[in-house]
């Protein structure tokens, strides 16, 4: 068996959950799922980033202790994992007493290995990010991401010499080509380390808000050292009472977006390096979600709701929407309309209907038994085909291409029953064989595209399924045809998608 591990970025806890995190929490979700359908041991993490002055600034500003702040926001990341239907395999917290002895114990490392030493720190500080800048990095004089002046800061500190890894990570980088995910992020990374590293602090002594340092706990960790430790300290107590590390590490994928390709590119393998722990195998970095050609965020105001979309359409029509509409790995414009036409064009007519009128044919023309025969081998093709390539794409984290070779066999049902018109067929008594490999075909064809789109649609696929009177098993190996079992009885399956008159309306979902 496979072992596979499996990382979101931990979202920062400052203000609620939107589709941002929504998104990659879903993309994780399906590659988790589909690995699981292959028979793999896959342990997928995801959680929260607690520590740092942002999330004490916002507490004070509200009347509440930081762990107070934290324990409220935390718990709406966790729901918000709960509504897209992820099945993360543990949620850390970085206020976890266990992450945060794993992380005072990895600063000591570094620094009994001699990566740490004790400086002064002067330069520009943007607290939306948690990042410091260089002059020739900000816009207009204002940080690139939020917009905002950042803070000059001068105090003293501890650092960790990045720079001794410059040349270590360069070479990791030329011996493993597909270390950074799409190409265009591999070559922006190694160009910042080709540019030259400098040190960089890896302390606060300003902070009370984040982990002491062992050797001097008047300081607390630099949130972002603290956050990057929780894909390794994870491992360590997920499962009280035992060390999950040898079995799983290094992870196969970490998910991420764009804005933290250098902490995790560059930071986070020279750390690993530090300790003499081995790197990520891959890293992938997706796009943004962009409303009117801009970032969504927090700090801009412009963040986006994922709960009121599976209100009014469903979890699957969310999760279906994000990575049929924006391809992952790119930047993608989202809409409330947008949505609204995927749902009613590709869920609702082209699955939705595919379902119901395939259940009502059987049930007309055979009284609801599924007729002995093979499926047509133009559609068998189909499905052969679309198998593979569906395993390869997520493969390779390329999900929208994934799903769009899924939908080909939706698409190719959709004409073959047009093309062969059982209702034509149904008239003709001498053309009953004819009509038992039409409406085998459909059911068959059906069931097997239910079992490709199981990891995109979890509420859906199941119901299809049961509709054509197939178990509810989703093991890839049934991703394939002839395998529904004549005789099988086929029931409605009801609305899957419900026609919904107005969509949510504006710019935005």
């Amino acid at each position: 068996m496979q072992l596979t591990f499996l990382t979101t970025p931990i979202y920062y806890v400052n203000a609620q959950p939107h589709l941002g995190h929504a998104y990659t929490t879903i993309a994780a979700d399906v590659y988790a799922r589909h690995m699981r359908q292959r028979g793999e041991d896959v342990f997928f993490l995801t959680g929260t980033d607690e520590h740092g002055d942002k999330n004490a600034r916002v507490a004070a500003e509200l009347g509440l202790t930081p762990q107070a702040f934290v324990d409220r926001n935390s718990a709406n990341f966790l729901r918000m994992t709960e509504d897209v239907r992820a099945t993360q395999d543990f949620f850390i917290r970085t206020t976890d007493e266990g992450h945060m002895t794993f992380v005072q114990d990895f600063l000591q490392t570094l620094k009994d290995n001699g990566h740490v030493y004790e400086g002064t720190y002067e330069g520009l500080y943007c607290t939306g990010c948690e990042a410091f800048y260089k002059e020739e990095e900000l816009k207009d004089g204002l940080c690139p991401d939020h917009g905002t002046k950042p803070e000059w800061l001068q105090e003293s500190n501890w650092f960790f010499r990045l720079s001794a890894f410059q040349e270590p990570l360069l070479a990791h980088y030329d011996a493993n080509p597909d270390f950074v995910s799409p190409q265009s992020r591999f070559n922006e990374a190694r160009a910042f380390i080709a540019g030259g590293l400098e040190d960089v602090s890896l302390s606060r002594a300003s902070i009370d808000w984040g982990v002491p340092l062992p050797w001097a706990p008047d300081q607390t960790c630099y949130v972002w050292f603290d956050a990057l430790l929780n894909y390794a300290s994870s491992l360590t107590y997920a499962r009280p009472g035992e060390d999950l590390t040898a079995r799983y590490w290094p992870p196969r994928w970490q998910l991420l977006a764009k804005d933290i390709l250098k902490f995790h590119a560059v930071i986070w393998p020279a750390m690993l390096m530090g300790a003499n722990r081995s790197l990520p195998q891959r890293l992938m970095i997706h796009g943004y979600l962009t409303v009117r050609d801009t970032k969504m965020s927090k700090s801009l105001g412009n963040v986006l709701d994922p709960f009121a979309v599976i209100e009014r359409y469903g979890v699957d029509a969310l999760r279906y929407y994000l990575l049929r509409d924006v391809r992952f790995g790119s930047d993608g414009g989202i809409s409330y309309d947008a949505v609204h036409e995927r749902y009613h064009a590709e869920l609702a007519n082209d699955l939705g209907n595919l379902v119901n009128r395939v259940t009502a044919m059987i049930e007309r023309y055979r009284d609801g038994i599924v007729p002995n025969a093979a499926c047509d081998p133009t559609i068998a093709s189909a499905i052969e085909a679309s198998r593979e390539a569906v395993a390869t794409h997520i493969h390779e984290l390329e999900l929208t291409e994934a799903l769009d070779a899924a939908w080909l066999v939706v698409r190719d049902l959709n004409r073959f029953v047009e093309e062969q018109a059982p209702w034509t067929l149904a008239k003709n008594p001498a053309r009953a064989a004819e009509l038992d490999v039409v409406l085998y075909t459909l059911a068959d064809g059906t069931r097997a595209a239910a079992i490709l789109l199981a990891a995109v649609l979890p509420e859906s696929a199941p119901r299809i399924l049961t509709a054509l009177g197939a178990p509810d098993d989703v093991d890839w190996e049934h991703a394939a045809p002839n395998l529904l079992a004549a005789g099988a009885v086929v029931a409605p399956a009801g609305p899957l998608f419900p026609h919904i008159e107005e969509s949510l309306g504006g710019d935005v979902v």
